[in-house]
């Protein structure tokens, strides 16, 4: 009896392969007394710091660290509570979405993130972080409209950003907005978009507005549009008739239009358009914050 209580167990380890793990014999026991078997505990090893990894390998040792610790910091981002800028806000059977505040500018939108029924995820990277105009990068020489924010999703190649700048009196001579024709304002949101340095006719020819419409959100207007630009952005899709398909929202305040862009290639359109266009309706201006810094305050600042 004694002798099958101070037997391991059969799920454990042989004690021949740890000698150190081994049960010490205890000296002889009393007559009539009792043994009790002691706990077994396993030994879980996480990491072994005792060998460096040799130099040729040293590369892969670092990229193995940086995904293992990239997968942890994943996991606590879903354990934890997200900021107040990136905070989960909608799911539904089709897609799951995410929204942006950008308390810099005062403005919000919904982004898709992942597509349940699919297994499908996006792979977001913030290439822009929010900031004010005066530091925003231009989008035309004549730096009028310029991104405050840009999120790619290189892999899938799909591009949401929101820039800011004042309207071309060109399109836009009134300073009644109500009059004013959604197609205008498309064609005076995309001819500054153009980083070429040729007249605005020549970049208008780059696009080609499918459909403009206005619709009022909470007593102010909102302008809704869909285009194509002519020219692939990729080395991967040299194709001359492969265009870019964006669609845009445009909404004004202190006399500058906010405009959020979503894009992706247009053979893509019909399986990521449905979620871009969730995006763009959910664009909105918010009320001001004491973070809130206007697009003309303080010009020259570059940082």
């Amino acid at each position: 009896m004694a002798a099958a209580l101070l037997s391991p167990s059969p799920s454990l380890p042989s004690p021949n392969s740890q000698s150190s793990l081994r049960p010490r014999s205890g000296g002889a026991l009393g007559a009539g007394a009792a043994r009790v078997p002691l706990p077994r505990r396993r030994i879980r090893v996480l990491t072994s710091c005792s060998r460096e990894p040799a130099a040729g390998n040293r590369w892969l040792e670092v990229e193995r660290r940086r995904l293992l610790l990239s997968g942890l910091m994943s996991s606590v981002a879903i354990a934890l509570p997200i900021s107040e800028s990136y905070a989960a806000m909608e799911t539904d059977e089709d897609v799951k979405m995410r929204t942006q505040v950008d308390e810099i500018n005062a403005y919000s939108f919904l982004y898709p993130v992942e597509l349940p029924g699919k297994k499908f995820s996006f792979k977001w990277v913030e290439s822009r972080k929010p900031e004010r105009y005066s530091s925003a990068a231009p989008l035309s020489p004549d730096a009028r409209q310029r991104i405050v924010s840009e999120r790619v999703d290189m892999i899938h190649n799909v591009v949401i950003s929101v820039s800011i700048g004042p309207p071309n009196s060109r399109f836009l001579p009134s300073k009644d907005k109500s009059s004013w024709d959604p197609k205008d304002v498309a064609d005076c949101i995309l001819s500054d978009r153009s980083t070429l340095k040729v007249t605005t006719g020549q970049r208008m020819t780059e696009s080609s507005v499918l459909d403009a419409h206005c619709t009022e959100v909470d007593g102010e207007p909102y302008w809704y549009y869909e285009y194509l630009v002519r020219k692939s952005p990729t080395k991967s899709a040299p194709e001359p008739n492969l265009f870019r398909h964006n669609v845009a929202c445009t909404a004004e305040r202190d006399g500058y239009l906010y405009s959020l862009n979503a894009s992706t290639l247009s053979k893509q359109w019909e399986s990521m358009g449905p979620f871009l266009q969730k995006t763009v309706a959910s664009f909105r201006l918010l009320p001001p914050t004491d973070s809130y810094v206007p697009p003309y305050k303080d010009p020259w600042r570059f940082w």
